[in-house]
């Protein structure tokens, strides 16, 4: 699997920059994953360009499926009423999907924004997918600005974690702030759900494991993450009980076993690269994954970990990979050892019963 690339934050910290400044532009295009971040953002434009009593008025939203260049010279015209600026506002509209004319028309548009203006595309159901062949991806770069809301970065999800605590009267230390990062994954907006539902359940101010675990939705890969610990340990009974809360989660099986495949795919890369001497940090890179999953993935693929003897070949000897199949050598056991005398019958080995797993389905 290649790398994931880092996505484009130089236009979320313009942004920034602007609403610091309380000088908002006059074009943005906000589009991405994180959905909470960008609903803050645009929050916070509203706040600084609609203050006063008349921001109603000075606030125009136009549906997608009534916009057209004539629809939008029509709103950028409208004069601010007792402020400085207006705000109009574009949700779900793709603009490089319109026609030639119109895609000229809006280029046009957005070279002539008046200084009393706020335009601002919002991408919620859509992706935003730019094209920088055309006229109209010059006129957006020249005019305004590509806000991208990318997932953040680790250190700066554990310091939005722990603010949000604060905020709630409680605290949380850094590492069991990775921790639910961990569990419930690292989207903003899954996340303040379950700060919320934490700090109303924790009776004390300091934030503990034990409340985390008692309320906080686990994602599906995190359980899965369990299931193959109690696998590679030989705890089968622990590992169905691990499939029976995916069941009662109501993930479909298939949507399971793709997450089981990835998982142990992950562990064996993990393995791979203990053999060759590489770090943790080629295995996030390789999957694309945090630094903090990538570590539990290498520590559980680690000689010692809970996942070696799935990984190693029962009796400690290195895979030869190469022909077809794995061929495992045992140290101290010769090859010539295990064949026949000449002319020595072959015999059948007696069949003997696979042991019964109790309460882990074949």
């Amino acid at each position: 699997m290649p790398p994931k690339g880092k996505a484009d934050t130089a236009g979320y910290q313009q942004l920034k920059k602007d609403l610091s400044a309380q000088a908002p532009g006059k074009l943005y295009i906000l589009h991405g994953e994180e959905t909470y971040l960008r609903d803050y953002c645009l929050n916070q434009l509203k706040e600084l360009i609609l203050s006063g009593g008349m921001g109603t008025f000075n606030f125009h939203e136009i549906p997608a499926k009534e916009m057209s260049p004539r629809r939008l010279e029509e709103a950028l015209d409208c004069l601010p009423m007792m402020a400085q600026r207006t705000l109009v506002q574009v949700t779900d509209f793709d603009l490089f999907k319109a026609g030639e004319k119109d895609r000229e028309a809006y280029a046009k548009l957005f070279e002539e924004l008046p200084d009393y203006v706020c335009l601002v595309f919002v991408y919620d159901l859509i992706p935003y997918k730019g094209d920088a062949r055309t006229k109209l991806a010059g006129a957006i770069k020249r005019s305004g600005v590509v806000v991208n809301f990318a997932r953040q970065e680790t250190g700066e999800l554990v310091k939005w974690v722990r603010r949000r605590f604060r905020a709630l009267g409680k605290d949380i230390d850094g590492n069991l702030a990775s921790e639910l990062i961990f569990l419930c994954g690292d989207l903003m907006t899954n996340l303040i759900g379950e700060i919320e539902k934490i700090g109303a359940y924790a009776k004390g101010t300091q934030i503990t494991r034990a409340d985390v675990d008692a309320v906080a939705t686990p994602q599906l890969d995190t359980v899965v993450f369990r299931m193959t610990d109690a696998i590679g340990a030989g705890k089968f009974d622990q590992a169905a009980q691990v499939l029976g809360e995916l069941f009662q989660m109501q993930e479909p099986p298939i949507k399971i076993l793709w997450s089981l495949g990835r998982n142990m795919r992950q562990l064996y890369s993990a393995r791979l690269a203990l053999e060759k001497g590489r770090g943790a940090a080629y295995v996030a890179d390789l999957w694309g994954l945090r630094s903090f999953q990538a570590e539990k993935i290498f520590t559980a693929a680690r000689p010692g970990g809970s996942l070696l003897p799935a990984l190693v070949p029962p009796g400690g000897g290195p895979v030869r990979r190469g022909g077809p199949g794995h061929e495992v050598h045992r140290p101290g056991r010769a090859a010539a050892a295990h064949q026949p005398a000449a002319g020595a019958v072959r015999s059948r080995p007696e069949a003997r019963p696979a042991p019964a797993v109790r309460g882990f389905p074949c």
